[in-house]
């Protein structure tokens, strides 16, 4: 069970490794301007490998969950599906429901763990292969696997190394639940900390933070919804950052222009950043951002306050 692009590289990891038996994923949907019906990225895969697919509106019912079980799974695998499984259903499979999550639980649990990540400055991130029980994200923990985060880490960047790394990890996870030595670990419900959805106006940039604070903050939301500040009363979307600790001017002023980018001060510091996108127009690079704008150094962008 899996929708998105994170949960492709578990599917096929599984399909190569194991009988996989169906794949259960979210309908298609409206997408991009022309709102065209479009699939699910965990639907291509799994038309690709020749797998059965459903797409139920809601995972509820008598008659669904008789119809996943009709497959006789070991197993159900979860991976970023998007719906919450009955009871009924987690007791269903011989072996259980299995989750791939991307963070060390419990810290983390919830919807945007990958991006949560990055907005609080954490020097490693990772994923959880876990067993589904009652409760968010709450059940035991088989094995984790850890990674560090880069300086120029985005949340599309880590997104893309969790999902590889979960995979592995999920295929050493079943390994050791078919041989009987998997050895599960209760989650300190003490320590869990919530990760909870994002909305597009979490993206503002408050130039009043210190610089490792927005320089973390302009990577987390990278790609979605993309930090923003304002300029001559415009929103203006911020990325590729780098923090340099040597500043001190007024928080939003730009104190230099090169081939870097703008670099702009905080209340601590400054942040290069590389790359703008104004309304309607798609990411440039700061160079060609300029091309026509007359922003000189001096200038400021102006901070959107944001209460996170």
């Amino acid at each position: 069970m899996g929708s998105p692009d994170f949960a492709v590289p578990a599917l096929r990891a599984v399909a190569e490794r194991h009988q996989l038996l169906a794949v259960v994923t979210q309908p298609d949907r409206p997408k991009g301007r022309g709102r065209a019906l479009t699939a699910p990225p965990v639907k291509v895969a799994a038309a690709d490998l020749g797998v059965p697919v459903l797409q139920p509106e809601r995972l509820r019912g008598r008659r669904l969950r008789l119809e996943l079980m009709a497959f006789d799974p070991d197993a159900i695998i979860v991976v970023a599906y998007g719906q919450i499984l009955s009871p009924r259903l987690i007791a269903g499979p011989r072996l259980g429901c299995i989750n791939v999550h991307a963070s060390l639980l419990p810290k983390y649990r919830g919807a945007a763990p990958i991006q949560w990540a990055l907005l609080n400055g954490d020097a490693q991130s990772g994923v959880s292969i876990m067993r589904i029980e009652r409760g968010l994200d709450a059940g035991a923990v088989l094995l984790q696997r850890t990674v560090d985060c880069a300086p120029d880490e985005t949340s599309a960047t880590l997104h893309d190394r969790l999902a590889e790394l979960g995979a592995a990890a999920l295929l050493d996870g079943l390994e050791r639940i078919s041989a009987g030595s998997a050895v599960w670990q209760a989650q300190d419900d003490e320590a869990a900390t919530y990760a909870r959805p994002l909305q597009k106006s979490d993206g503002a940039v408050d130039f009043r933070w210190s610089a490792k604070r927005v320089d973390s903050w302009i990577r987390g939301m990278d790609p979605w919804p993309g930090a923003f500040c304002r300029y001559r009363d415009q929103p203006l979307k911020l990325f590729a950052s780098r923090e340099q600790a040597d500043v001190a001017d007024e928080p939003g002023r730009v104190v230099a222009i090169d081939q870097r980018g703008l670099l702009v001060a905080c209340q601590r510091g400054g942040v290069w950043i590389a790359a703008l996108q104004s309304p309607g127009k798609r990411r440039m690079v700061v160079s060609d951002w300029l091309a026509g704008k007359g922003l000189a150094v001096g200038e400021t962008l102006a901070s959107v306050e944001n209460p996170a």
